[in-house]
């Protein structure tokens, strides 16, 4: 089995894990708020990541000084990119941010296959346009206005390419467990400051109600699902796995009628349709 497709499965299975990521994150953000439901399960994270690096012996990949560079780096863009998305979530609707910030895809084409000249093959080039266009008819609400709330998360996905790049180049160096147990330490504290700061103080019982559900976000998100994307950056281009993101929203719509009973529009059930065509021509091989 070629790297790329090692690549391709890895991301198919984490966009099973991220589908049910906003299914979770609103019954959690119902007892505790967002800032604190994103705070509470990097915490959890943080554990197991401190767990599988001292099973793994990973803490000695921290005296690797070539390493910093590029885990600073990642761990400031990943940073400002959830504070500016917790900023905009304060002046438009979780749609609008949705659809805005899928347009990573999109910064991810401009800066790496047009300036940085990436090479990508024309199929998957047709397949990832294709899958973009399938996710926004998903995506866009009936009524779309752009306001304030909207640009912080524009300028979220602008940034998120850079983060995607300097965890592909920290992967050269690291393990995925060190680069997530690092980012979400040195992050943690700040996500955990604005938290306190622009959210009321939490209530024991409404923790209590929101901790199986912060526990599944913590480990099947910020866990499982952050090495899958790691590894997958590691294994093919980052364009590729930004179009196959695709699948997210598609798996969501699904998963969301069972668990929330929430009945998709005729327009997201014809978004399917170029998300999995589009899906289809990322992942087939081209031959030389």
């Amino acid at each position: 089995m070629t790297k790329e497709r090692e690549g391709e499965l890895l991301m198919g299975g984490l966009a099973i894990l991220e589908s049910w990521f906003p299914i979770l994150s609103i019954v959690a953000m119902s007892y505790v708020g967002a800032l604190h439901t994103y705070t509470y399960s990097l915490v959890i994270a943080l554990v197991f990541f401190i767990v599988i690096m001292a099973k793994r012996n990973r803490f000695v990949e921290l005296k690797n000084k070539d390493a910093y560079k590029d885990l600073l780096l990642t761990t400031f863009w990943i940073t400002l990119l959830f504070t500016l998305i917790f900023m905009g979530m304060q002046y438009t609707t979780a749609g609008n941010m949705a659809v805005i910030i899928f347009l990573q895809l999109l910064f991810s084409y401009l800066y790496f296959n047009v300036l940085g000249k990436e090479p990508m093959e024309r199929l998957h080039l047709i397949g990832a346009i294709i899958m973009g266009v399938g996710a926004l008819i998903i995506l866009i609400p009936d009524e779309f206005i752009f306001n304030k709330g909207d640009l912080l998360i524009l300028l979220a996905a602008a940034i998120a390419p850079f983060a995607n790049l300097y965890q592909k180049r920290a992967r050269k160096f690291c393990s995925s467990e060190t680069i997530l147990g690092f980012r979400t330490l040195v992050g943690l504290p700040f996500i955990a400051v604005l938290a306190t700061i622009f959210e009321p103080e939490v209530q024991y019982e409404a923790f209590l109600s929101a901790l199986p559900y912060l526990l599944l976000i913590g480990i099947f998100i910020y866990v499982i699902s952050k090495i899958m994307w790691i590894e997958a950056l590691h294994r093919t281009s980052i364009t590729k796995v930004s179009a196959m993101m695709g699948l997210v929203p598609m798996m969501t719509l699904f998963f969301a009628y069972f668990y929330l009973g929430e009945v998709p529009e005729i327009r997201q059930i014809l978004g399917i349709i170029p998300v999995l065509f589009g899906g289809y021509l990322i992942t087939k091989p081209v031959k030389d």
